[in-house]
């Protein structure tokens, strides 16, 4: 699954949803997470709260987690229309760290909100493939 953290470094998350400049988007499976890439958001100016909310989706509209410092009620209920489960961490938390926790969760019985995650995750998958789900 892709997984995007919100980030001004890269690093850490340690942007707010509706403010990160950036997405670190990695893959992550039982055998670990890599870097897909760093998604950086276009400076639009005096772009209203939709806007900022609009462009983030579609920046991480391929992704199944993402991880914030902080996300609006709004933004997350928009977010979670997207299929795509809103994850709030300490400020400032490393990026790393995260990742190593997805993978230990999925190699062991992942918690019920990832486990719902998942199984949604993979009746997407299986309509798209055999398209008996439509």
């Amino acid at each position: 699954m892709k997984v995007a953290f919100a980030t001004e470094d890269g690093i850490r998350v340690n942007a707010h949803f509706g403010q990160s400049p950036m997405f670190a988007i990695y893959k992550v499976t039982k055998s670990g997470g890599e870097l897909i890439g760093l998604r950086k958001l276009p400076t639009i100016l005096n772009q209203d709260e939709a806007g900022k909310i609009e462009s983030r989706l579609e920046v991480v509209e391929d992704c199944t987690l993402i991880f914030i410092m902080q996300i609006g009620a709004s933004a997350a209920a928009r977010v979670t229309r997207h299929k795509i489960m809103p994850v709030k961490v300490p400020p400032g938390s490393p990026i790393d760290e995260q990742v190593k926790r997805i993978v230990e969760m999925l190699q062991g019985k992942p918690p019920m909100w990832l486990a719902k995650v998942l199984h949604a995750e993979n009746e997407a998958e299986g309509a798209s493939v055999d398209g008996s789900h439509s």
